[in-house]
């Protein structure tokens, strides 16, 4: 998404960013039930600096929030092998030789980091784990109460929330059984003759949401045994400079083979609201959801629960480009499909209805009007707008 500094610092609603939103639920949570629950915000090398900086502001909130930094790798040069970095420096021409391992590195990080013992000596069972810009991720109390209260009498030290594969959702990891224990098997590690199996809605129903609820001394016992079992994702990169490198990651879901009585709940769609591309970002900002104690439910005023299909062209793949081409964000509340091509602006109050097509061809322009009402429309050709 172009994003320079952390991606939770991106603003989503109102001006509030994912960071903002995350400590709105955890701060409701702990008034509603008069609690004690902490935010812990792992980063990397990256990403601290300027997160530690923006941690200030919250300071009078009623949200314990820790950090701790994820572990730092050598990028490796394909051909060679090798790591590139000439030395251990992270500054100047070896900025771009390390990286973050994925989000697999979080055992190991946080047993590192003491955070996992404090925790465990405060009497704390278990951890939530989710990515910061899963706008749907927030603790849920029916699955803490299976945790606490396990119908089978067995504790267990590993839930993964999965829900309902859409076509939306082809790369996502799912869950299969091999040996009585429940793996993890993602797109990456699928040989392409059976990439479009695995990519399958009718096979393969369900997907990794990367809501965990994990025991944390369950995670201590493994991670103290060395038995903490990952398979390593080799993500091929190119450097600007060119050089193609690879990165060996590991992904959190894939421990769950590790841990006793895992256990896969399959949530709504609704635990499941991610931002990865500007596309996902136009979902979350517009009217199509509705912001309570930092949380974002689908608004009652849609006839639908099913969210619209959006692809956003490469000319608004950068959170700042994206930005310039909505004067405001248009009402949403009953299109099913938008795709947008080319060289596209939109003025203020625009409304989307249905299937709406726009696609401005190389060279062309369209500026779609203020107050602008498309209802089943494809656009095309070139429409220019400019101020008298």
């Amino acid at each position: 998404m172009g994003c320079k500094g952390p991606k939770s610092l991106i603003g989503v609603r109102n001006e509030n960013t994912f960071l903002d939103l995350t400590v709105q639920q955890i701060e409701h949570l702990n008034k509603t039930y008069n609690t004690d629950v902490p935010l812990v915000l792992m980063n990397s090398f990256n990403t601290d600096e300027d997160t530690k900086k923006i941690l200030q502001k919250y300071n009078h909130c009623r949200v314990k929030i820790y950090t701790f930094n994820q572990s730092r790798y050598p990028r490796i040069n394909k051909e060679s092998l090798l790591p590139v970095a000439k030395n251990v420096s992270f500054s100047g021409e070896n900025t771009e030789a390390w990286y973050p391992p994925g989000h697999g590195d979080i055992y190991a990080s946080f047993y590192n980091s003491g955070l996992l013992d404090t925790f465990i000596g405060e009497g704390k069972e278990y951890i939530f784990v989710s990515n910061i810009d899963n706008l749907g991720a927030t603790v849920d109390l029916y699955i803490l109460n299976h945790l606490m209260n396990p119908p089978n009498g067995k504790p267990c030290e590993f839930v993964m929330e999965v829900t309902n594969k859409t076509r939306a959702d082809v790369k996502g990891g799912t869950l299969t059984q091999y040996e009585g224990k429940l793996r993890l098997v993602e797109i990456a590690q699928v040989p392409k003759a059976h990439v479009d199996e695995f990519k399958s809605v009718s096979k393969f129903k369900i997907f990794n949401t990367n809501n965990l609820w994990i025991s944390l001394a369950a995670v201590k016992r493994l991670q103290e045994q060395n038995a903490i079992d990952m398979e390593i994702i080799v993500n091929p990169k190119t450097l600007d400079g060119g050089l193609n490198v690879i990165q060996l990651e590991t992904a959190v879901g894939a421990a769950i083979k590790s841990f006793e009585n895992s256990l896969g709940i399959n949530v709504p769609r609704s635990r499941f609201l991610p931002v990865k591309t500007t596309s996902d970002l136009l979902l979350v900002m517009s009217n199509l959801y509705s912001l309570n104690a930092g949380s974002l439910t689908m608004s009652e005023k849609r006839e639908f629960p099913t969210v619209p299909l959006v692809k956003l062209g490469s000319s608004f793949t950068k959170v700042q480009d994206y930005l310039r081409r909505f004067e405001s964000i248009p009402d949403m509340l009953e299109l099913d499909h938008l795709t947008v091509s080319g060289d596209v602006t939109f003025g203020k109050n625009v409304s989307l209805k249905g299937t709406v097509i726009i696609i401005a061809n190389h060279g062309d322009r369209i500026d779609i009007p203020p107050g602008a009402v498309l209802e089943n429309k494809i656009v095309s050709g070139n429409l220019r707008i400019l101020d008298h």
